[in-house]
């Protein structure tokens, strides 16, 4: 579904099922050497995906079926099909394309990430795909490349000029696009970002979010998870 120039995307629900699945120690964090653990996190190696859980994800391994309910959910909500094409800004270990081809095996992919450990870990089903590449830097692909691009949990940790390059180029190559950040809409979520967040520069409020994403020219659909 193409959505006319200039018309704001949806808010959306696909991620935060998975994400709430999870139990966090919100103070345990914060009172862990934060500002040393924040350091070690921001350099997006081996620490930050298969270290201690201090450091980030505590071991980022492939679970069967894990990503697949957000894997359903995208092709879906996206009408995408055999043929159709996915670009994955910020991809990871690339689980979550690798879970979408597994649904569509003609589904073409690709994806790319600033960590070198992270794409040397990625499922090898989708490894040729990936590249390193950074979100705000200019993407290789021509206006409208992608029938859908996506980005979980990337933008989050760009600082606001990077999120300018970032969201326009993502705007740029896709038809469609969907982007998830971490946000929060009162104080007690704030708090609680605040205390988990290792690697995010931008920390906004929900608004905040959908009047930038405005500002930038920002079409595409949209989802927050929060740390409620």
């Amino acid at each position: 579904m193409l959505k006319s120039e200039g018309s704001m995307g949806r808010l959306l629900n696909i991620v935060t099922p998975l994400h709430s699945a999870t139990k966090r120690d919100y103070m345990g964090r914060m009172n862990d050497d934060k500002i040393g653990c924040s350091l070690k996190a921001r350099e997006y190696e081996f620490d930050y995906w298969d270290g201690d859980r201090r450091f980030g994800y505590g071991g980022y391994r492939f679970i069967e079926g894990r990503w697949a309910p957000v894997a359903r959910a995208l092709i879906e909500t996206y009408g995408l099909k055999d043929g159709s094409s996915v670009l994955d800004v910020g991809c990871g270990k690339g689980f979550l394309l690798y879970e979408m081809q597994k649904i569509l095996p003609g589904l073409k992919v690709a994806g790319f990430d600033i960590s070198k450990h992270g794409l040397a870990s990625s499922h090898e089903q989708v490894r040729p795909y990936l590249f390193n590449h950074r979100a705000q830097d200019a993407y290789p692909y021509g206006d409208d490349s992608f029938d859908l691009v996506i980005s979980l949990g990337t933008l989050h940790n760009l600082r606001l000029y990077e999120l300018d390059a970032a969201l326009k180029e993502i705007e740029r190559v896709g038809k469609n696009k969907f982007v998830m950040v971490e946000g929060y809409r009162n104080v007690a979520e704030l708090h609680n970002l605040e205390c988990w967040a290792l690697t995010a520069e931008s920390i906004l409020h929900t608004s905040e979010w959908i009047w930038l994403y405005g500002k930038l020219g920002y079409t595409g659909d949209y989802e927050f998870i929060y740390f409620e």
